[in-house]
């Protein structure tokens, strides 16, 4: 049976992803496109009569291509491999839309406008009448919203209509100097709407209430303090019983293994090194990393749902411009996170190349999730050892000084290696929507929370296996871990840190969870890691070896700010093209980290 490719197109923020998810369910890949760094998403489905490829490509503003992102989709949009166009707009924004919808319909091929948010034209106040826009655009247009179930129905009959007898637009004169093109598309967007478009839109007053809270001068920054205590705590108060089943699951199921491997006639050191290497630092990763990322995702994806992430950019957008960065840094900032990795990959929004390096190369400033189990950990043990509430308001003094630190880093940069303007760029705030729930957890834990896991547990294994060695490698009756550990306890130690601590962050580059066990092993003189205890166990070990709160101070600072992972560091490479800038990437934060314990070790 031939497979039908169609391209999905649309503006950002127009509900494409919805449309997406709707028609393919689960049947989709990612990828980059040929030659680029811009993701590709991919899905079959299936209508009546035929079988289809839908080929999302990046939400753009115009053909003219002034980014990577809008480059590809015009590039996609006029190749022979799209055989159609199912062209997404917003119905409560259809004059916006048309503006880009008018430039896809002249390149002449088979188009199916769908307009999308239909319920929500509804609700502020708007009527459409999709006959007269057909009989005028001359393609067929089907108005859904794409968030219901009753959607897809529509979709995947007017897609099989469309294939019937396809029809193409009739050809828009438009001028061939660009300033006059854009007035003519202007006028004829504004022109297709009269009739089309009645009644008048009012954007709902509870909206507008919400948004002088959100977004207004008084209340804005206090209320993004509060809700990121709140998601902390929640992380915070959920995370540790799970955390503990999950260790004490994995580690049982340890001995089994090492059994089987015994049965297989593997020599005993090549067995030791795989159990209690390897797969005792995988099990640590999972069962400390998995719980928080399985509470946060969730929550932030539900924020981002709710419509709330575009209003923290907006708030965030005069700090950037004042550093001489572009607002849209905020949308990255954020995703770092989750995972470093994925904010400098989320990097590639950002049409300026100048301001694109600038959120590259501060983007590990934030913490990624790898690293708030050590963080949790530290300020519950030393500063908070009985109030939930109490360790997540101080993790959430750590996150805004990181965003703070984040700022004066950017600062720096556009003063000297990366100086110019900042630039402007168009945020449509989203209304307030009721989040679906299933879809939530579909995102935020498969597209989120294992990725994140899969690819920190990747690095996590082989990096036991090396650690193993080290450990019971000796030379002159003392292992190679803790002769490397008293190489460096002289520079620990001026920073407020000790020799054993620096050697676990660093033996920690592929995977920032393995920073705390790698630390007790040293500290245990042990050649294995042992199964996670409680933090009372890990204190008592702490203390035993010298720390402080002064110490654990140094090392809340030294987690929050020092060198990326290898997995980040790998993908400043891919997106900056250069080890120079990779290079800056692991020294900014680490240099703003040394500076900080120095002055922390000095009081």
């Amino acid at each position: 049976m031939q497979t039908h490719v169609i391209a999905l197109a649309g503006l950002p923020n127009v509900g494409k992803s919805t449309v997406f998810n709707r028609l393919t369910g689960l049947h989709q890949h990612t990828g980059n496109w040929t030659g680029k760094t811009v993701s590709s998403a991919r899905g079959s489905f299936s209508t009546a009569r035929r079988r289809c490829l839908l080929v999302d490509v990046p939400g753009a503003y115009s053909l003219s291509a002034r980014s990577d992102d809008e480059r590809v989709a015009r590039d996609f949009l006029l190749s022979d491999e799209a055989e159609a166009i199912l062209l997404v707009c917003d119905a409560g924004l259809l004059e916006r839309n048309l503006f880009y919808a008018l430039q896809v319909l002249a390149l002449g091929k088979p188009v199916l406008l769908c307009l999308n948010l239909m319920d929500e034209a509804a609700r502020r106040g708007l009527t459409l009448d999709l006959p007269l826009l057909s009989e005028r655009l001359g393609v067929p247009v089907v108005g859904v919203s794409a968030r219901k179930r009753g959607s897809r129905r529509v979709l995947l009959d007017a897609i099989d209509a469309l294939l019937d007898a396809p029809r193409s637009p009739a050809p828009i004169p438009l001028p061939a100097e660009e300033e006059a093109r854009t007035a003519a598309l202007v006028r004829e967007a504004e022109a297709l709407c009269r009739g089309v478009v009645q009644g008048r839109q009012q954007l709902p007053a509870r909206d507008r209430r919400i948004d002088r809270v959100l977004t207004g001068k008084l209340f804005a920054f206090p209320v993004m303090l509060l809700l990121l205590a709140l998601v902390f705590y929640l992380t915070i108060a959920g995370a540790n019983a799970p955390s503990v089943f999950l260790s004490r699951l994995l580690f049982s199921l340890e001995a089994p293994l090492a059994a089987f491997l015994s049965r297989l006639g593997l020599p005993a050191r090549l067995s030791a090194m795989l159990t209690e290497g390897a797969y005792r630092t995988l099990s640590w990763v999972v069962s400390v990393m998995l719980p928080p990322m399985a509470i946060f995702f969730p929550l932030f994806t539900l924020l981002e749902d709710l419509g709330y992430l575009p209003r923290v950019a907006y708030n965030l957008d005069r700090p950037f411009q004042r550093c001489g960065a572009c607002g849209k840094q905020c949308l990255t900032m954020a995703m770092g996170f989750g995972c470093n990795a994925a904010g400098v990959t989320g990097c590639r929004i950002i049409d300026s190349k100048r301001e694109r390096l600038l959120a590259v190369l501060t983007n590990s400033f934030v913490p990624c999730n790898g690293r708030f189990p050590l963080l949790i950990a530290v300020i519950t043990m030393f500063f908070a050892p009985r109030s939930t509430l109490g360790a997540s308001l101080i993790l959430t003094g750590i996150i805004a000084l990181s965003v703070l630190l984040s700022f004066a880093a950017t600062a720096l940069l556009s003063g000297t290696l990366l100086r110019g303007e900042p630039s402007s760029f168009v945020l449509e705030l989203p209304p307030y929507r009721r989040p679906q729930l299933g879809q939530i957890l579909v995102r935020s834990l498969l597209d989120r929370t294992l990725k994140v896991l899969l690819r920190a547990a990747a690095v996590a294994a082989p990096a036991g296996a090396a650690l193993w060695l080290l450990a019971n490698t000796r030379a002159g009756g003392e292992s190679l871990l803790l002769q490397a550990a008293a190489l460096l306890d002289g520079a620990g130690r001026f920073l407020g840190l000790d020799g054993a601590i620096l050697l676990a962050f660093l033996l920690g580059l592929p995977a920032n969870e393995t920073v705390l066990p790698i630390l007790l092993m040293i500290y245990t003189a042990g050649g294995s890691l042992t199964e996670p205890g409680a933090l009372a166990d890990v204190q008592a070990i702490l203390l035993q070896n010298g720390w402080t709160a002064g110490t654990a101070a140094c090392m809340l600072c030294f987690t929050v700010l020092h060198w990326p992972c290898s997995t980040t560091l790998l993908t400043v490479k891919k997106e900056t093209g250069g080890w120079g800038w990779t290079a800056l990437a692991a020294l900014l934060p680490t240099g703003f980290g040394l500076i900080l314990c120095k002055l922390l070790a000095g009081m």
